[in-house]
């Protein structure tokens, strides 16, 4: 079950954020960590098994100030549940049906 931890942090300038950043990403299970929050001052960190408490101490010993903001469940797409779209071509004669799959996770 992944989670998604936000944790609010007191940054100095970009050298306090790349030190949090470092942190968070380093903790076993942590999958991907970055900025959020309109100051750039929270952390989100998305991972399998991330101990958010832990987490925080190891910030506040680091950094300073870390205080939990919240902690959810990361909800996954279902691969099965997508439905292809349908794009008709009219090449000038009958119209022929193309059925091109989409995939929210992958670029074509």
């Amino acid at each position: 079950m992944k989670q998604e931890i936000v944790i609010k942090v007191k940054v100095n300038g970009p050298k306090s954020r790349s030190k949090a950043l470092q942190i968070a990403a380093g903790l076993s299970g942590v999958e991907s960590a970055g900025l959020g929050g309109q100051d750039k001052s929270q952390i989100q960190v998305v991972g399998d098994g991330v101990d958010a408490v832990e987490l925080v101490n190891l910030l506040r010993k680091k950094v300073g100030y870390a205080k939990l903001a919240s902690v959810a469940e990361k909800k996954e797409v279902n691969e099965s549940a997508v439905q292809p779209v349908v794009w008709p071509m009219y090449g000038g004669g009958t119209p022929q049906t193309y059925i091109y799959p989409i995939h929210p996770t992958s670029y074509y």
